[in-house]
Order: C-alpha cells, then structure tokens, then sequence
C-alpha cells in the first residue's frame, strides 16, 4: 500500500489550524462570522499549544522530559475527536438492542439549503423531527412495534459543500405496544424508500408551514416577495425526497465501530489535506481524488459546517430514547426478548471495560497499548507536573507538529 501523502513516516504533515493561524483574518474580513464559528476557529487555533496550558513529563531514573500542552475539546476540531468516540461507544454499547440495525440517511433537499443556512438550529431540528417520526410511524404501521432510533446530523459532503443530512441507524425490528413480543422486520428490507421519502416530505412541509407562521423566517432576503414561500412549498411537493437505505449490520460491534466513526467525525480531518500552501489548500475527496481551494474558500467552506452552540447533533428515539433506557422501560423489556450474541456481549464488555476508567491515558493504553504514563526510555513511572498556560509560554517552545 502507498502512504498516504499527508504523513511523513506516520507524521501529519499539515494542520488545519495552521490554515486558521494564516487566514482567518482576511476571511472575518470577508465574511461574518458567527459567534459560534469565531469561537470555533479560535479554539482550533490555540487547541494543543501552550495557550491552553497543559503539563510535564518528567522521569526522575533517567532524566527524561516531554511536554504535552492540552487540547480544546471543540467538538469541530479533528484533533480532538479521539478518545470522545470511544467513550461515546463504551456508553452507547450498554444501550444497543443485539440485533441487526438498518443504516438509512434522510437529505434535506437543495431547495431547503439556503434556509438552513439562515436558521440553522431550527431546520436542522425539522429534519430529526420528521425522520424520525417517519420511521416511528412506520413501524407502528407496518410492523406493529416500536424501532429504536439513533441519528445523528452531518452537513458536509467530501468536498465541504453544505448538504444537511441525517444517518440513522434503526432496529430491525421492534416491541409490540403491550411490551410482551418482539417483532422482526425482514432481514434484508425495511421501508420502501419511496414511501419514507414521500411521508418525511409531508412532515417536513407541515413544520416549515408553523415555522413560517410562526415568524422564525422574519428577515430572510429570499421570502421578501410575498409569494415566495409558496412557490417555494409548491417546488418541495413536487420534489422526490431523497432516502438511502442499506442492508443491516448484522454485528452488534460492526454497528459501534460505524456509530462511532459517524458520531464524531467532523467536516474535515488533518488526515486528508495533501498540500499547503499560502496560495492553495489540496485536500482528498471521494474515491481517493482530490480538491484544491484557496485558503480563505477552504476555511469559508470549513466554518459553515459549525453548529449552533447547544446544539444536539445526536439523538435518540424509540426504544433508545432516554425515557425508555431506564430500569425496567421498554427497552429492557425488548432485551429480555431477545437472544443474546457473542459479538454483543464482547463489544459490551471491551468497551465497558474502556469506559470505567475515564482518564485520557487509559484510554490510549487500551486503543494503541501505548503507555503513556511509563518512560519510553526506561519504563520508570513518569511523573506528571501540570503547568499553567501563562507558565507554559514562557517556555518559548512551539506546539508540536503531531498530538
């Protein structure tokens, strides 16, 4: 296999955060930015230099000294996205149904882009509202039983265009009202993706009507005509609504490891920028090929995909709502009527095992068996000296190049 052109003998050669250091200021310049997205950025900027302070290494057998600065902890930034999955799936792994989940995303149309833009938080939460309902009623409908839903939002396609969907990995099968049966769907088909796209189209068109009514688009440069929003509702009903959908995982453990990826990925990762210049930003795309933007459009690119704060881009439903996960709710009930797996109880028990003890190092250890709190020169016990950030840039010593 040909390495990847942007390590170095396993080494990023890049940084978004370098892109952010160079042009952010022409870009505000440009543009205006969100609180939201300037708070972002410039968490980016300073994540894992010796602004946010971090601590010190030292070995008192040999001498040994390394200095670690801390990160930001911004859910948008890709460095930080590590050990957050993993924790995520140590406690979704105590909530997963062992069976097979079908994986279907929902796409808000085109159409809809622009008003997304403009009220983010509020077409976003449309979006999990009338998926969801779709797949709920369904069930009901057709299987007689309740699903259990997770979704969660992206906004990006490879190439950093703004395209608001949500994944959403469903149940394959679900629990009669009365709690006393389990019904499985077909093995292999779940919904006629026609018919969840035409009734999510229904769904969505009735809450952007109260929405409309309600003045959440008051300002909006394109319903300045009075007619607008009603050619706009005329064009999304004759709009086939796009539904993707998927043959289940049939693995408890392949449905983590996809969860996981799909939870905490952010837009871009460091991992995919091929080339930096002042001039150009090189990045891979679908299929192993390439974009090439200038800085100021890569990071326009990048910081409208940054969600409102507060924002909730993972939700659950169904039998995996929080009101059905405690003890003695529908979702132990469906448990008890399902046979355990092998594959679940082992992926329970790994990742139970990587969330009892919360400490980043531990969690290090268990994903890479690197042990970060012994010399790498004479597995001494390393002691830990935590240094404040005014301290710590003193030190005069630049961020390092990988985390």
């Amino acid at each position: 296999m040909s390495p990847n052109p942007a390590t170095t003998a396993g080494r990023l050669r890049f940084d978004i955060a370098d892109i952010v250091r160079r042009h952010r200021a022409v870009l505000e310049a440009e543009q205006d930015l969100t609180i939201a997205q300037r708070r972002v950025l410039s968490a980016i900027e300073l994540c894992r230099t010796a602004a946010l302070g971090g601590h010190i290494d030292v070995c008192r057998s040999c001498g040994y000294e390394h200095h670690f600065y801390h990160s930001c902890r911004n859910r948008h930034c890709p460095k930080c996205q590590g050990l957050a999955q993993e924790r995520w799936i140590g406690a979704r792994s105590e909530r997963l149904l062992p069976l097979g989940h079908f994986h279907v995303v929902f796409t808000l149309p085109g159409q809809l882009r622009a008003l997304a833009k403009y009220r983010p938080g509020e077409l976003f939460s449309a979006l999990f509202s009338a998926a969801s309902a779709t797949l709920l009623e369904l069930g009901r409908s057709r299987l007689g039983a309740q699903l259990g839903v997770t979704m969660v939002l992206h906004t990006w396609t490879r190439d950093l265009h703004f395209h608001p969907h949500v994944h959403a990995i469903v149940t394959a099968g679900g629990l009669t009202p009365d709690g006393s049966c389990w019904k499985p769907s077909s093995p292999k088909y779940l919904f006629p993706v026609k018919v969840m796209g035409a009734l999510m189209r229904g769904k969505m068109m009735a809450a952007l009507r109260a929405m409309h009514s309600g003045s959440t688009f008051d300002g909006f440069d394109d319903f300045r005509d009075p007619q607008a929003f009603d050619r706009l509702m005329a064009q999304l009903a004759r709009t086939d609504w796009v539904v993707y959908a998927k043959e289940p995982f049939q693995r408890v453990d392949h449905v983590l490891a996809y969860l996981g990826r799909y939870t905490h990925r952010v837009a871009i990762s460091n991992s995919r920028l091929v080339a930096v210049t002042d001039d150009a930003v090189t990045f891979l795309t679908k299929n192993n090929k390439t974009a090439t933007l200038a800085p100021i459009e890569f990071l326009r690119r990048f910081s409208q995909h940054v969600l409102p704060d507060g924002f909730h881009k993972i939700r659950h439903y169904g039998l995996y709502a929080g009101t059905n996960v405690k003890a003695g709710g529908r979702l132990e009930q469906a448990r008890a009527l399902l046979p355990m797996r092998g594959p679940a109880a082992s992926a329970s028990s790994a990742s139970s095992a990587s969330s009892e003890d919360d400490s980043w190092s531990a969690q290090l250890l268990l994903l890479t068996g690197r042990d970060v709190t012994r010399c790498p020169q004479c597995s001494a016990m390393l002691e830990r000296i935590p240094v404040p950030a005014p301290l710590f840039r003193g030190l005069a010593r630049a961020p390092p190049r990988l985390a």
